[in-house]
């Protein structure tokens, strides 16, 4: 699985970015572009947050 899939499955940014031997600031630096489809669940893990 490429680092921008796991991205994608959620796997959080410094799991991925140790796994491919770099920091995050490079990994989204470089990936950012290509997490997609992440949306929703940002706006329901900040209402969460939000309502506890």
């Amino acid at each position: 699985m490429r680092n921008e899939s796991w991205l994608n499955a959620g796997v959080h940014a410094p799991e991925v970015a140790e796994r491919a031997g770099h920091g995050v600031d490079v990994l989204l630096k470089v990936y950012a572009t290509c997490v997609d489809g992440q949306c929703e669940m940002a706006n329901k893990r900040i209402l969460e947050a939000l309502t506890t």
